[in-house]
């Protein structure tokens, strides 16, 4: 990620590489495999529907599976591929589909696959709302509600994190 230009490219709390090793850190911090693990450290590289700058185009992904393992980029363009519009409403219901922002395809995926695509996106998401203030005020209330819908595919410790850097916001109106 760095040699690909992650440490210069500005995202919030810092530059993009060193939120991508705080989403890899929380999810270790929660116990999360290395597979996962490694798809926080990446999650970005082919951009995300809510943030588009890609590090590698989509005929790189042999690449980055070559690094990071095919388990792991299997995550990182599931995570990237999200039509969050249509996926996030029914993203935790068994059987509920998922809508490929990339192919246009709607599928619906297996419970492993959730429970990765929801840990990731918790841990990037509170890795936001954790270092502003501002962040969490506007988008707070939303994420809570999306992870307490995610809650059934969510570890308990991730699930603890979201109400401590989300509840408490809530709570306190911050």
């Amino acid at each position: 990620m760095r040699d690909l230009g992650a440490g210069q490219q500005s995202h919030p709390g810092g530059t993009l590489l060193a939120h991508l090793d705080r989403v890899r850190a929380r999810l270790a911090g929660w116990g999360a495999r290395p597979a996962l693990q490694l798809a926080g450290l990446t999650h970005a590289a082919y951009g995300t529907d809510g943030f588009p700058a890609a590090l590698l185009s989509l005929d790189r992904r042999a690449e980055l599976a070559a690094v990071i393992g095919p388990e792991a980029e299997e995550i990182v363009y599931f995570y990237a591929s999200c039509d969050r519009r249509a996926s996030y409403p029914d993203f935790a219901t068994p059987g509920g589909y998922f809508r490929d922002r990339f192919t246009g395809q709607a599928f619906a995926p297996p419970t492993h696959l959730r429970q990765d695509f929801a840990e990731l996106t918790a841990a990037n998401e509170l890795d936001l709302a954790y270092r502003n203030r501002d962040f969490r005020t506007q988008w707070g209330p939303e994420l809570l509600a999306l992870f307490t819908r995610f809650q059934p595919l969510l570890s308990e410790a991730a699930w603890r994190d979201c109400l401590d850097v989300l509840g408490s916001a809530r709570r306190q109106g911050s």
